[in-house]
């Protein structure tokens, strides 16, 4: 297939990341770079042997496909400008900062035969991607994410910053079938909320609580899904998943239920780990130019990112009016 032409608008931290996966990649052409800061742009133009341009124009009219690594204000006017141009868009999340802004890329995009990607890398995670295979069913999860404190991502609460990463998760498993939000958050430091908690009623009485915060000592990434018939744990930071199956008696390198006896139930564990140097941003980037070049929807679609956004802005919403 023809080499994807790609740009990356955006190159502070996580946009010379992008920079680095595109010029690794045999099926994309990374053909320059564009940052507001073009001692930055240069900088890193040089370092993946590529161009900085001056004008975000002129990379666009030379590019199939950008990332977009800009502050969350600036995604929509970004986004559109890049659809304008015919650019498939790959966007850090979330989406934009509204979702009234987020349904309209989304609306321009599908008119035009455009595809828009949007970065909840939490999708390409080996923990993630190992139960691939696994039938879920969750009827209750319980998702703690923490972090020390930053100046990045503080322009936005934490429901968008760090939660919506456990949202887009929450909302791949279990559907969008939304009952009932319930949420709490406090401001510490920032102007909007740095700590918060959410209860989701889902379809079937099935629940789901979440916790994020940014003003933790330290970092935790974990997932817990409870069925009837397995608890799944994931730890995002340590790329891993750990299944306990109830299997019948005699499968396989099952064990008794610890208390349960000469039961016929048994249980099955099954632990996942990530290949060595497993890298989910570069599965990211892969799985976009593949999209393209397929012509196929995305792991994580536009429309996904704006669903995943509208459960966050009524957390955000519930959390702000106390």
């Amino acid at each position: 297939m023809n080499k994807i032409k790609v740009g990356v608008i955006g190159v502070g931290r996580l946009g010379r990341f992008h920079t680095q996966k595109y010029a690794a990649l045999q099926s994309a052409e990374l053909v320059g770079v564009f940052d507001q800061d073009i001692e930055r742009a240069e900088s890193v133009a040089i370092e993946v042997d590529s161009s900085a341009f001056s004008n975000v124009e002129e990379l666009l009219q030379n590019v199939d496909a950008v990332s977009i690594a800009t502050p969350t204000t600036t995604h929509y006017a970004t986004g559109l400008l890049a659809l304008e141009h015919g650019c498939h868009i790959l966007m850090e999340k979330p989406i934009t900062d509204s979702s009234s802004t987020a349904r309209e890329l989304v609306d321009i995009a599908r008119k035009q035969g455009l595809f828009i990607q949007v970065g909840h890398i939490e999708r390409f995670n080996p923990a993630v991607t190992a139960l691939r295979d696994i039938r879920l069913d969750p009827l209750f999860v319980e998702a703690h994410r923490l972090a020390p404190y930053t100046s990045r991502g503080a322009d936005v609460s934490v429901v968008h910053d760090l939660m919506i990463h456990d949202i887009d998760v929450l909302l791949h498993w279990m559907g969008n079938e939304v009952e009932r939000v319930d949420a709490a958050g406090v401001p510490v430091i920032s102007k909007t909320a740095d700590i918060a908690n959410t209860r989701i009623t889902f379809s079937r009485k099935r629940i789901a609580n979440l916790t994020a915060s940014r003003i933790s000592v330290k970092q935790m990434r974990k997932f817990r899904m409870f069925q009837q018939d397995a608890y799944i744990s994931m730890d995002f930071i340590k790329k891993r998943a750990e299944i306990y199956k109830r299997v019948e008696k005699g499968t396989l390198k099952s064990i008794p239920i610890p208390g349960a006896g000469d039961s016929d139930q048994r249980i099955l564990i099954k632990r996942t780990r990530a290949k060595k140097n497993e890298d989910a941003l570069a599965r990211e980037i892969q799985a976009f130019i593949r999209s393209i070049q397929e012509n196929s929807v995305p792991i994580v679609s536009g429309e996904d990112a704006l669903t995943a956004l509208e459960v966050v802005e009524e957390i955000a919403r519930q959390c702000e009016s106390g």
